[in-house]
């Protein structure tokens, strides 16, 4: 086995692959790698400075560290879901394809059998399919969502480079067989509250009800002219159904 060496892992996975027909996979398969290889090169990386692993429904990249991660990551937040929309618009339901997409960076080793060998591409893996990720996708209103491991946000996202803002994203946990592991979504987490002009109406308050004289307890009256002294109440112009006067 080759060493271990420092590479930027990017990982793109399809939703509900398995439901889908032996022909619509394999177009699925088709379009995933079309839309794959063009991100990629709208970043700028070339087929000589990564190295791809097919997993069925499922791609994994391992890219030159030298690779900028910003050009990375602004096309897949622009490039990759424009053309994947575009590519949505023209086929049918059941060809219509949305994706999961997972950038990480750290140590991996290849073996003489093309295995990819790292426990930080293990968590990048575990991240891809975190519950979290998958359903801000499935209450997400586009056809793509992505995450990021904490070392690609605390080194690339935070600082808020052009393309990539850094406010569009949200800390998360993600659990693993070795511990809970930081990560961060872009986009609204699917359990955060609408605000501004997209939250929901406040509750209207109720009616106010007939207008009572405390101790009272008597029957409504229709409403008059008081004045002079009054127990309970002053002296004004009251409109409406008013409970006064009641046995002792």
């Amino acid at each position: 086995m080759n060493d271990p060496v420092s590479s930027t892992i990017l990982l793109l996975d399809i939703e509900k692959y398995s439901e889908r027909d032996d022909v619509e996979q394999a177009f699925l398969r088709r379009m995933l790698y079309d839309l794959t290889d063009r991100a990629l090169l709208a970043a700028g990386i070339d087929e000589t400075r990564r190295r791809r692993a097919d997993r069925g429904d499922s791609v994994m990249e391992l890219i030159d560290a030298n690779c900028s991660v910003v050009a990375l990551l602004r096309a897949l937040l622009t490039e990759l879901p424009a053309r994947l929309h575009s590519l949505n618009r023209r086929a049918s339901a059941s060809a219509r394809m949305r994706l999961r997409g997972v950038v990480a960076s750290g140590f991996v080793a290849v073996d003489p059998l093309d295995g990819w060998v790292g426990s930080d591409l293990n968590h990048a893996c575990r991240l891809l399919d975190a519950d979290a990720l998958r359903e801000a996708l499935r209450a997400g209103p586009g056809d793509f969502t992505l995450g990021v491991s904490d070392s690609v946000y605390q080194g690339v996202v935070r600082h808020s480079h052009t393309g990539v803002p850094a406010e569009e994203f949200r800390p998360v946990v993600v659990d693993s067989k070795n511990g809970p592991l930081d990560a961060w979504l872009h986009g609204p987490l699917p359990q955060e509250a609408p605000r501004g002009a997209d939250a929901a109406p406040a509750a209207p308050l109720p009616e106010p009800g007939p207008a009572s004289v405390p101790g009272s307890g008597g029957a409504p009256i229709t409403g008059g002219v008081f004045g002079g002294t009054n127990h309970g109440i002053g002296g004004g112009t009251f409109h409406g159904n008013v409970s006064f006067g009641g046995g002792r």
